[in-house]
């Protein structure tokens, strides 16, 4: 994984020695832009940044920072060129006359430069310390792009930060003076985009549900959570109390984004592959084995046996949260071994739920269950790529399992399998078509510029936005922030709530044992040695990036269970007292497993294997 992709900041602050500004140091606002002089969009941007300067006057700090476009021998010669300037004026004025003397960079416009500096004849040219000077700044330029996370030209960051915006000069001067849409913008993708934030806010939705529970409002809080809503129609009536929304609605949402990860994963992800798949496959089996036996050992027969999913479980939000808070200190490959566990887990998970932990089975809300699949797969067959009618016949679905007596998340996941994942499009194709509408659109006058593109330009624009993505990329890009930032956060704050008393305790202890090892021990035991029968036996192989030590760490992050592990102990224990001991085992468990794998991973040192 290229950690340049990962960045949104700039890699280095503004120099006077090393950068070419213009405005003054102590300016409110500072623009960089890294842009090459080959580069069509830079120099239609050009005159977007001669509007802003204009607007912002001394507000505003102006910085060019070379990126040449790769493969074009014209555009670093031409950044070479700029940087034999002998003074800033110089520079600026070459900047200026090879972004607009002509509509595409010529040779002639390298040659009315190189005459303006003073360096058109041989000798000059051929001045080697001058040319290595120019050349040693634009590598310079380059290096510093790709530490920043530039992937085109141009690129802006604005008092440091990557803009990722529209680069029409409205927008830019959102951005740049901060206004209070921009910012909560930015904020949001900010939090998004840092690793841990999911995992931190699944943590303080359940610390939120905890303290609620053991304060003197705990009482009022748990009956929030079962006050009824329905939907009623005449005589028709159907409702839920709030907990089971979450847990039967909201979640099913949850078991959608998981069933299309768990797609994606198998088609063009890290399980796409025999041998890649091999080891995390056979690693999640082994953790998901290892613990039900621990369990179903300790367990006295009688109905605490219901609970031996609990154990299964991996909650991936947190554990990949702690692997990023762990920075360099853990490979990429390692992260990538226990995220494709994780889906693996939730494999299984989803299976356990739907086969052991369903009630009473009805066969006519079955059959029409299995009618709403069926009418998924046509729309599959018939290559339908548009997302609502699969959406709205999931919900039909979800109505008909719910009532069928299976647990209706699986609705999700069976949806999930039916949305359509499209071959990958021409991608050139589809650039050079915008690429022409939009020229086409230009070339109509300055009306079309005034007033946006046509109707039938937008309907084009929008059909080759569409083909971008197959239906179910698009679905999991969008449901996924939904997904971890709000459908599990409330899950946890709705079921996570557990009072610490005495009482709890009473009669638990081998339930709360066998939930403890089951993760703690369980998961990480399982998963390392079913992972190395897998590499002993041929069927798969460990990548040298980290060692059997790291790999044990990483079972021991396996065995935080948390919300699937809350989840699936709802369904076994209807009581209410084996349900809280099982959540006070759970977080015991998970905060064990947590202290154990980063204990490991630490100060873990890759090893000759």
């Amino acid at each position: 994984m290229n950690s340049a992709s990962l960045t949104n900041r700039l890699d280095r602050a503004v120099d006077d020695t090393r950068d070419h500004i213009l405005g003054h140091a102590d300016a409110q606002i500072t623009l960089v832009e890294y842009g090459s002089y080959a580069c069509p969009h830079c120099r239609a941007a050009n005159e977007r940044i001669a509007e802003l300067r204009d607007e912002f006057g001394e507000r505003m700090r102006y910085v060019f920072r070379h990126r040449p476009l790769t493969g074009i021998d014209l555009a670093r010669r031409a950044a070479e060129l700029v940087e034999r300037a002998p003074d800033p004026e110089s520079f600026w004025n070459a900047h200026i006359k090879l972004m607009t003397r002509s509509h595409d960079l010529t040779e002639e416009d390298l040659a009315a430069v190189a005459l303006d500096l003073g360096i058109e004849d041989e000798e000059a040219r051929e001045d080697h310390d001058a040319v290595e000077r120019a050349r040693a700044r634009v590598e310079a330029d380059e290096r510093s792009a790709r530490a920043s996370g530039v992937m085109f030209t141009p690129t802006f960051f604005i008092n440091s930060r990557r803009y990722d915006g529209p680069w029409d000069e409205n927008s830019l001067a959102d951005a740049m003076v901060g206004r209070l849409g921009h910012r909560v913008q930015t904020a949001a993708l900010d939090f998004v985009s840092w690793g841990p934030s999911a995992g931190l806010l699944l943590l303080l939705a359940t610390i939120i549900a905890v303290v609620a529970t053991n304060s003197p409002a705990g009482p009022a809080f748990e009956n929030f959570w079962h006050h009824e809503f329905g939907l009623a129609f005449n005589d028709a009536y159907f409702g839920l109390s709030l907990l089971h929304w979450v847990n039967d609605g909201l979640l099913t949402f949850f078991f959608l984004v998981v069933g299309l990860e768990i797609k994606r994963e198998f088609t063009v992800g890290h399980l796409a592959g025999k041998r890649s798949a091999a080891l995390p496959i056979a690693g999640a089996l082994g953790g998901m084995v290892v613990p039900v036996l621990i369990y179903l050992a300790i367990i006295p027969a009688g109905p605490w046996q219901a609970g031996w999913g609990i154990p299964m479980a991996t909650d991936t939000a947190f554990a990949v949260a702690l692997i990023v808070v762990m920075g360099r200190r853990v490979p990429v490959e390692l992260r990538v071994l226990l995220t494709a566990a994780a889906i693996v887990d939730d494999i299984g998970g989803i299976l356990v739920v739907a086969v052991f932990y369903s009630s009473d089975l009805h066969l006519m809300p079955m059959a029409g269950a299995v009618l709403a699949t069926g009418a998924l797969a046509l729309l599959n067959k018939m290559r339908i790529y548009r997302v609502a009618p699969y959406m709205l016949v999931g919900l039909v679905l979800w109505a008909f399992v719910h009532a069928s007596g299976l647990h209706a998340t699986l609705a999700g996941v069976i949806l999930a399998l039916f949305i359509p994942a499209r071959q990958p499009p021409n991608y050139r194709a589809l650039m050079v078509q915008a690429t022409t509408i939009i020229s086409a659109e230009a070339l109509q006058g300055r009306e079309v510029l005034r007033h946006g593109p046509s109707s039938p330009a937008l309907r084009s624009l929008d059909a080759i936005h569409d083909r971008l993505e197959s239906p179910s990329a698009r679905l999991l890009r969008h449901a996924v922030v939904r997904s971890s930032f709000a459908i599990l956060p409330l899950f946890a704050l709705a079921n996570a709530g557990v009072e610490f008393s005495g009482s709890a305790w009473n009669g638990h202890l081998p339930m709360f044992l066998a939930i403890v090892l089951g993760l703690s021990v369980g998961k990480p035991v399982g998963l390392t040695l079913a992972a190395a029968l897998a590499v002993r036996m041929g069927i798969a192989v460990k990548p040298a990036e980290y060692s059997w030590r790291q790999l044990v760490g990483a079972g021991a992050l396996a065995g935080i269970g948390f919300t699937m592990s809350l989840f699936i102990a709802g369904e076994a224990f209807p009581v209410p007292a084996d349900f809280a001991a099982a959540k006070i085992a759970i977080f015991a468990a998970s905060i064990l497993s947590a202290l154990i794998g980063v204990a490991i991973l630490w100060n873990a040192q890759k090893e000759s294997d």
